[in-house]
């Protein structure tokens, strides 16, 4: 999930404000604009300059709108930077907070009657749970007009019962796996184009010695255990393609029916095979309290050699780290455990959702919905790719985000959504990550796993 992360990104990261000279040097390159409120007579002002680009937002100077998500820094960090230049021109301050606990608060926060104005939410089955409240606003005609942006996919997981709500953010891709290209070389492994290879040069790399083939981490606040529901996703799309994958997540398919029994018997095998994991951490207990953001870490110091994580997680790597297919780190495809399964790809993503049709609430909807505002966080941001067809292919200048874009793109792919992000939030949200923690820390027996997250399925 995300959390991105979905998954997943998928409840995952830690926001931080932007730089004070970011601000001042964004007011000087707007400094020919007006005010950006209107004037007595309730004109819109004129915006000039490096700020005329804004003018279809301009009359709401010395509002505020706040913005509550679970992105944290350093991906918040470029988040700010992206609509920075838009609050300089437009005068709307966006008042942004990210939180490891946001799945719950939310719900805490719309229910007791204090929401904030936006909910970046990452969950369909979170967003339905909001529509449902009856405090999900609709969005204005601008923001709908814009979805001619997206592909039609997009519009369904933003929509509930069929009433389009909430514009898609970001697209993540989830089947990635990091690795090190120059660790990699130096020791002779190639890049496994198939499961049965990724899981031979596992036994490999282990029976060699130097350092766990996987390391891996489902921390994450109370949102501990999204990264596990990823790697059961994937498995279940790529031995049984879309059709068994659509019928797991309307619950069709249950958890404990034999087909996701023994998915969850080949996650296991990968992710918890004692000789297998969990490098640089301890055994496979220790996936459980290592958080996600940690987790690759040990790939830089040859403690372990892969990390099954989205394309969001290039944030976490440290500045420096050189990333490309000859660098530091780069990623590859996770390939299908099923070959008869054409390029399985699981993808997530984010939703702007609103609780408030205050104009200013409206202007920024409008342009966070828009292609402008797309380009402008592609620009500012590694590892992150657009759900807007109106961005520009060439401004993706990262090999990551080059790689992901290709494989979210891929016309031959069989794509689907983070299951658990799709599921009820009891269940993908809640009873699935906690379950799935059990399972990695406490050992606890897959058909008790696969039994209590069924038990939470909504009636």
């Amino acid at each position: 999930m995300i959390r991105n992360p979905w998954p997943a990104l998928s409840a995952r990261r830690r926001s931080l404000a932007v730089p004070a000279i970011l601000a001042l040097v964004l007011a000087a390159a707007c400094s020919n604009s007006t005010s950006g409120s209107k004037g007595s007579s309730g004109a819109v002002p004129t915006l000039t300059g490096g700020c005329a680009k804004y003018q279809a937002y301009a009359g709401h100077s010395g509002t505020k709108v706040t913005m509550y998500a679970s992105i944290l820094s350093p991906e918040s960090d470029s988040l700010e930077k992206s609509w920075a230049e838009f609050s300089t021109c437009t005068g709307i301050k966006i008042s942004y907070e990210g939180s490891n606990d946001f799945e719950s608060q939310l719900q805490v926060r719309v229910t007791g009657g204090n929401a904030p104005d936006f909910a970046i939410i990452p969950q369909p089955g979170l967003l339905a749970q909001m529509v449902k409240s009856g405090k999900v606003v609709k969005p204005p005609a601008q923001t709908v007009a814009n979805e001619d942006g997206w592909n039609p996919a997009w519009k369904t997981y933003g929509s509930v019962d069929g009433t389009f709500y909430a514009a898609p953010m970001s697209a993540n891709m989830k089947s990635l796996v990091w690795y090190s290209p120059k660790a990699f070389k130096a020791a002779g492994y190639q890049v496994p184009q198939t499961w049965a290879e990724l899981m031979a040069l596992s036994d490999r790399i282990a029976k060699a010695g130097g350092g766990k083939p996987w390391c891996g981490g489902i921390g994450s606040g109370t949102a501990t255990g999204w990264p596990a529901t990823d790697w059961l996703e994937e498995v279940v799309l790529g031995s049984y393609g879309g059709d068994v994958y659509d019928q797991w997540v309307s619950h069709q398919v249950k958890f404990s029916d034999p087909k996701i029994i023994t998915a969850m018997q080949t996650v296991a095998g990968w992710m918890q095979n004692p000789a297998w994991v969990n490098g640089g951490f301890g055994d496979v207990k220790s996936i459980a309290t290592t958080t996600f953001q940690d987790a690759g870490a040990p790939i830089l110091t040859n403690k372990c050699w892969m990390l099954q994580q989205a394309s969001f997680y290039q944030a976490q790597w440290p500045k420096g780290t050189k990333i490309g297919p000859d660098g530091d780190i780069f990623a590859f495809r996770l390939p299908a455990v099923n070959p008869a399964v054409p390029s399985p790809v699981e993808g997530g993503g984010e939703f702007v959702t609103a609780f408030s049709n205050r104009p200013e609430v409206q202007a920024v909807q409008n342009y966070l919905s828009s292609s402008d505002w797309a380009s402008s966080r592609v620009k500012v941001s590694t590892g992150w790719v657009s759900a807007n067809q109106g961005v520009d292919k060439s401004l993706y200048t990262d090999p990551i985000d080059k790689l992901s874009a290709e494989a979210l793109t891929d016309p031959a792919a069989t794509f689907r959504f983070d299951a658990s992000d799709m599921m009820p939030p009891a269940v993908g949200a809640a009873q699935e990550w906690k379950s799935l923690t059990k399972w990695f820390a406490e050992g606890q027996a897959i058909p008790k796993v696969a039994a209590d997250i069924d038990a939470a399925w909504p009636q």
